[in-house]
């Protein structure tokens, strides 16, 4: 596919002449390199007349086990990230050598993306997390600052209720600063037990709570009366686990929720279940809904929001406003007055099919952006199948027509498997988008695949160890215990892999993308282990914990839909790059991103593959991304017309967003890369520091 062309290119050019990197910041301070998380930055010593001069400066790397996407922090030259085991390192930014490491001894796993940095006067901090753990670190020798919290950190646990202490949760995404507070969301589990997903703020000296809102509104707030009445003792979820981003003068932070759970049946959470789904826009100071948008109602298909919105000026009616671009899984963008929340361009109530599985209830309609158009496909039909070749071709057409297809929204049912497109993992992912504020454009890296899924009767699985394993691993691994990998390895003779030992060390801490399970006691564990090797089910009662919570329905299990040889069963692109200008709500270009290299030996070369983490914009008009999850490669786009100028092969899947930033006189770009999420998994990560010879 060719960019499409825009006359924006000889505007965009034009005003570039005046650009200079003097007295541009040199650091990336924030997450997502400023509050208003537009992952854009000034620096201009590379540019399109030297950007195919760009090697590699550094290489740190680590022998750990982890799903490394830190998008890390540089300040004064110094990098501040994580290890792949969750250990707090700093970098120096010229030379790629460690400084320091924080090692808080808690076995640390699963995604963690970034840090957060505060400083006022001679005060300085550095706020990182380890599993529910968050610590203030002194930033010059990475030592806990004791008086925060109990002896430098506090318990995110702690206030959520329901012997929180059993289930899981981590700060898988920093948190803002807003003045002398914190304000974090979390990530915890998608099936029972979980606990609701409150925002709130901590005091930055202190670690004491200032305030707290609500996601799962308890009696007499705002929202309550969409959920059952005792929802706010039970239910859990709708947490912003993607991270947050604020308007400072305004003092307004803003965070787009997940979905409750569980996730694919909600018989016994009836309701549009506000503020699950949902942008929220809230006083930073007091923790007050100003406004909000549920871009989900009753959200039975995983539909969370999946990235921060972005925060940037547009043109629109002949005015300026200070908007927001959201985007999502469904593959909508999202573009809202960020002072009231109003749409700038039309989303409507659209209705879609309604479920037939007894006891649940689906939304009669659902939010749709008309303008822009979606950036990823909405119904997957026949003729969309691959081509890739006459065998895969004949395959896919025979599985399709054992699917339910029928769009964004198709209710799974319990007879069939149903088509999920865009897929689980979008549509737009958690790397984020990147907005060039000055001329309303906005990058959207996005998939373009198919997944499948449906229901069965939580009854097709019992006895103890079936019991535990459909309510906690099944969701992941499927209930026939296969899985879809690599990102959802099979568990079928799992103990022929691991020892006894091995596996109960990943389910108390966790591994990569999965969760700990604190949850899980000593008899419930045993007979659970028992089920994993024998794949069969016992007499004995399931504990009643999870019997009681246990939905009438469960989910079959994450499956991308792939031909036989692996490959996107759908025709390409799999996965694409997009320009969009928000003063206008229209593309100005779509490029495939990325290749399979077995594919692209055979000529087939312009696919497009999955792709996890963000952009990087400058104001020299040049866009960074790595992100393909099989190419491992680097790129360097021209922002105004998609073409590529520069391409770098990485040690490993660069599937994080880069940060640029300058050090002893030259810019760097860095990116963490990692092999967990390769097609043949395994330990190896480390951070790449890029820069002009």
């Amino acid at each position: 596919m060719r960019p499409m062309k825009s006359m924006i290119v000889f505007a965009w050019t034009a005003a570039l002449v005046c650009c200079s990197a003097v007295g541009a910041d040199a650091d990336w301070a924030v997450y997502g390199g400023e509050a208003q998380g537009t992952r854009y930055s000034t620096l201009t010593q590379i540019d399109r007349s030297n950007v195919t001069k760009l090697q590699t400066a550094w290489t740190l790397t680590f022998d750990e086990n982890g799903a490394s996407q830190t998008h890390p922090l540089a300040i004064d030259g110094i990098v501040y990230a994580y290890t792949p085991l969750l250990k707090v390192i700093a970098i120096d930014g010229a030379t790629g050598k460690q400084r320091w490491q924080f090692d808080s001894g808690i076995p640390g796993s699963g995604p963690q993306r970034g840090l957060t940095f505060w400083r006022k006067g001679n005060e300085r901090r550095l706020f990182a997390s380890v599993m529910n753990y968050l610590y203030a670190l002194d930033p010059a020798t990475g030592k806990a600052i004791e008086t925060f919290g109990d002896k430098g950190r506090i318990d995110l646990r702690t206030g959520l209720g329901r012997n929180a202490e059993r289930a899981f949760l981590s700060l898988t995404s920093p948190g803002v600063v807003y003045q002398d507070t914190l304000i974090v969301g979390f990530r915890t589990g998608e099936t029972v037990p979980a606990v609701p997903g409150d925002i709130r703020a901590f005091d930055v000296r202190t670690g004491k709570l200032r305030w707290t809102f609500h996601t799962i509104p308890h009696p007499g707030e705002f929202g309550y009366d969409t959920w059952p009445k005792d929802a706010w003792e039970r239910s859990g979820g709708a947490n912003v686990w993607s991270g947050l981003v604020l308007d400072e003068k305004r003092g307004i932070v803003y965070g787009a929720t997940g979905s409750a759970v569980n996730d694919f049946y909600g018989g016994d959470r009836l309701g549009d279940n506000l503020f699950a789904n949902t942008l929220l826009a809230l006083d930073a100071g007091t923790g007050k809904r100003l406004w909000h948008f549920q871009g989900v109602h009753h959200d039975v298909l995983d539909r969370d929001f999946p990235a921060p919105p972005v925060l940037l000026t547009v043109r629109h009616k002949g005015k300026k406003v200070d908007a927001l671009a959201q985007p999502s899984k469904q593959g909508f963008l999202f573009v809202l007055d960020r002072v009231t929340g109003q749409p700038l361009f039309p989303i409507e109530e659209h209705p879609y099919p309604q479920t037939d599985v007894p006891g649940e209830v689906t939304s009669a309609t659902q939010p749709r952006a008309l303008v822009p158009e979606p950036y990823a496909r909405q119904f997957l039909t026949e003729d969309m199948l691959t081509q890739r070749t006459p065998e895969a071709h004949e395959w896919a057409v025979k599985q399709f027509k054992q699917l339910v297809s029928n769009g964004p929204f198709m209710p799974f049912t319990t007879n069939k498997q149903t088509i999920v497109f865009p897929g689980y993992d979008g549509g737009a992912e958690w790397g984020g988008i990147a907005a060039d504020p000055k001329r309303g454009v906005v990058f959207i890296n996005a998939n373009d695949i198919a997944w499948t899924g449906g229901l069965i009767e939580s009854s097709a699985l019992n006895g103890a160890g079936a019991v535990v394993y459909r309510d906690q691993c099944s969701v992941c691994h499927g209930v026939d215990r296969s899985g879809s990998p690599p990102a959802f390895p099979s568990l079928v003779d799992v103990d022929k892999r691991l020892t006894r030992e091995q596996i109960i060390e990943v389910l108390r801490q966790g591994r990569g993308r999965m969760p700990a399970f604190p949850g899980i006691g000593q008899g419930e564990l045993s007979a659970l282990l028992s089920f994993l090797q024998t794949g069969k089910q016992d007499d004995r009662e399931p504990a009643s914990q999870s019997d009681s919570s246990s939905p009438r329905y469960v989910f079959t299990g994450y499956k991308r839909f792939l031909d036989p040889e692996g490959y996107p069963a759908v025709a390409p692109p799999w996965g694409t790059l997009n320009a969009i200008d928000l003063n206008t709500g229209k593309y100005l270009w779509k490029i495939p991103l990325g290749y399979y290299p077995d594919l692209a030996a055979k000529g087939q070369a312009n696919t497009g593959s999955e792709n996890y983490g963000g952009p990087l914009v400058t104001a020299n008009g040049l866009l960074f991304i790595a992100a393909t999850l099989h190419d491992k490669k680097m790129r360097a786009f021209d922002a105004a017309t998609g073409a590529l100028l520069w391409e770098h092969t990485l040690p490993f899947a660069g599937v994080a967003t880069p940060i640029t930033y300058m050090a002893g006189g030259k810019q760097y770009i860095v990116i963490a890369t990692t092999n967990a999420r390769g097609l043949k998994p395994g330990s190896g990560a480390a951070y790449v520091g890029i820069s002009l010879p």
